[in-house]
């Protein structure tokens, strides 16, 4: 009896241990939403998906919560070499905010990647460049370009 049950438990260990690693195998190679939304390659060959944020971790925390807190006037936001950061803005904002707004955006930018001059450029929700700041760290000036 005690072989019955011996035998059991090993051909119902082999038989769980086939289907997770079915199941493994089988999700691993699905597509999922962040390979399907690839865009065109980069001039440097680099692809980039449409739920980056930026070119390094920092960036991409940084964009995300930039999006995440901006409370719907940021559609979305990049950073690159985190030191040049790109909002577009939704149609919530209304022209007399985008200076206000470009400003908070370069104080918290300069807050968390700091010892360095930056840029943030703000794009209209059409993707249209409309406002771009550059804060230098030796003046700690901003200037505004439209």
């Amino acid at each position: 009896m005690r072989s019955f049950f011996k035998k059991s438990r090993q051909l119902i260990a082999t038989v769980l241990i086939v289907l997770v690693f079915t199941t493994v195998t089988a999700c691993a190679s699905a597509p999922t939403a962040q390979n399907t939304e690839r865009l065109a390659p980069g001039a440097n060959g680099q692809v980039y998906s449409q739920l980056e944020r930026g070119n390094s971790t920092a960036g991409q925390q940084f964009g995300d919560w930039v999006v995440s807190k901006s409370q719907g006037l940021i559609k979305d936001a990049y950073v690159r070499d985190n030191n040049k950061l790109g909002v577009v803005i939704t149609p919530q904002v209304r022209p007399d905010e985008v200076k206000s707004l470009a400003r908070s955006l370069t104080q918290g930018f300069h807050k968390n990647f700091p010892d360095r001059n930056l840029s943030v450029l703000v794009y209209a929700p059409d993707k249209e460049l409309i406002l771009t700041t550059q804060y230098d760290l030796q003046t700690n000036q901003v200037q505004y370009k439209s």
